[in-house]
């Protein structure tokens, strides 16, 4: 027979295994159900307005509908999106970071910092993108693409990387990652200080000078 005080700890021990084991495999099997809204980079998908908030004078945060409320974005740690409109007859293409990530379902938010006409003497006319989009109503809808970009946090400090777009890619396995960002241009590294922040057994060590 099992000394009482001895077998208790073990039955709690294997109780606890267990029941990580079933929340593994339950936060496992949700993200295999989830939908990739991008599957194809040169695709391109129309995305719902559905919320704006003002954050300050000149910055906001736009909440994108995903094509269901089962699905995620689908872009990789370390990539961007190309943003398409057409204004004043001319389409534009400019590269966004969400500050967004797969764990959040349904929805893409981006925070835009909105470059005003006539508020800088080098750039009278402002950022045609940014006005656009902080002209747009509840219900418009714009065009994304993507996952882009030539570099991939694919976790525990190991970057996947390419020199140029249609190069091979070459992975880099690093203990320290040191950043530099100044406004808007953050949303890159947030992408990156989130995950890592995230997961209890990334213990890649991150520095920021933000500005």
């Amino acid at each position: 027979m099992l000394n009482y005080h001895v077998s208790m700890p073990i039955v709690v021990g294997i109780g606890v295994v267990v029941s990580t084991a079933i929340i593994i495999t339950y936060v496992y099997a949700k993200k295999k159900f989830y939908k990739r809204t991008l599957q194809d980079p040169a695709a391109k998908v129309s995305l719902t307005l559905m919320h704006k908030e003002v954050i300050n004078h000149d910055t906001r945060r736009f909440r994108f509908e995903l094509p269901s409320k089962n699905h995620i974005l689908g872009l990789p740690i370390g990539q961007h999106i190309f943003l398409s409109a057409t204004i004043d007859g001319e389409t534009l293409i400019r590269s966004y970071t969400p500050v967004s990530s797969d764990d959040d379902v349904g929805y893409m938010d981006l925070v835009v910092k909105v470059y005003l006409k006539n508020t800088h003497p080098k750039y009278p006319a402002g950022g045609k993108m940014s006005q656009y989009l902080d002209s747009l109503s509840i219900g418009d809808t714009v065009d994304i693409r993507g996952p882009s970009g030539r570099l991939k946090y694919l976790g525990k400090g190991l970057f996947s990387m390419k020199v140029l777009r249609k190069d091979p890619a070459y992975t880099v396995t690093v203990k320290k990652v040191a950043m530099i960002a100044g406004g808007s241009g953050i949303t890159p590294m947030l992408q990156l200080i989130r995950h890592v922040a995230k997961e209890p057994h990334d213990n890649t060590k991150l520095s920021l000078i933000f500005a």
